[in-house]
């Protein structure tokens, strides 16, 4: 049987995808893809009359260390959430733009890097990476406002209570569109 051209550029495209889709080189491409995708998608605020407001501020979580902490004690501050994993490459793709961020606002907004993950691949990862980021791990139920079936999801939450951006899937963290709401909602 004589192999076509045709036959041997499929082939090509088939192992091509199937090395994208589950091999480590894969993780990747689907890594870099999402920063592409992520370097023009800025998320936008939620329109003030859909906005869900947080009632129970009640979540446990503890960070490297140990220490417990509750949101419930950040409750009056502008909290940026951002639910993540290692193994999630939108997750990984966006994480560069959250370093850039929580380096400008640490000292304004209160933030919190969520894993679902071990905490051990979570410490590796983030030192190979360099970051230094304030980690938790949940260590009772998500409020229902937070709730959601994928990750990344990042939240912003005014000092009242308001979400006011509910965004999932990679995205641009230091565009200037979200420094200007941060700034905003900080000086409110």
């Amino acid at each position: 049987m004589k192999v076509s051209k045709e036959q041997i550029i499929n082939g090509i495209w088939i192992l091509a995808v199937l090395l994208v889709l589950f091999t480590p080189i894969g993780f990747h491409v689907r890594v870099w893809m999402n920063k592409l995708i992520a370097t023009v998608a800025s998320p936008s605020t939620v329109d003030r009359e859909e906005q869900v407001v947080l009632k129970d501020f009640n979540w446990n979580l503890i960070d490297f260390n140990g220490t417990p902490t509750n949101l419930e004690s950040k409750k009056g501050e502008v909290v940026l959430i951002n639910v993540w994993a290692t193994w999630c490459p939108p997750c990984v793709a966006e994480l560069p733009s959250f370093m850039e961020l929580y380096s400008d606002y640490k000292n304004k907004v209160t933030f919190a890097f969520v894993a679902n993950d071990d905490k051990d691949k979570v410490a590796n990862f983030l030192a190979k990476k360099g970051y230094e980021l304030p980690v938790y791990f949940q260590a009772s139920a998500t409020p229902p406002e937070l709730e959601s079936g994928s990750i990344p999801v990042t939240y912003i939450i005014d000092k009242q209570g308001n979400i006011v951006v509910d965004k999932t899937g990679a995205a641009n963290w230091n565009s200037d569109k979200i420094r200007e709401l941060l700034d905003r909602l900080v000086s409110e």
